[in-house]
């Protein structure tokens, strides 16, 4: 990630978002300390879509059309080789 100090960008700003279009994002230093993190609208948009909830992921699954066994055993007992 490429890192600018804010005066730097402020004087470059049409620039910088020319490059986090391309580069992807750019990190934002004031006094040398990490403050902020650039980012293009298609990563932010990525990054903020709502996740779907598990249950939603297993009945989009390939898996859904898999049957399994699922039947038991009535017995309470297995044998056990000693």
């Amino acid at each position: 990630m490429f890192t600018w100090q804010l005066q730097e960008e402020k004087s470059k700003f049409s620039d910088v978002v020319k490059r986090v279009q391309s580069d992807g994002p750019h990190g934002i230093t004031v006094r040398g300390e990490p403050v902020d993190v650039l980012v293009s609208s298609a990563d932010y948009e990525r990054l903020t879509r709502p996740k779907p909830r598990f249950v939603e992921l297993m009945r989009r699954s390939l898996m859904v059309v898999v049957k399994l066994d699922t039947s038991r055993q009535a017995d309470l007992m297995r044998e056990i080789a000693l």
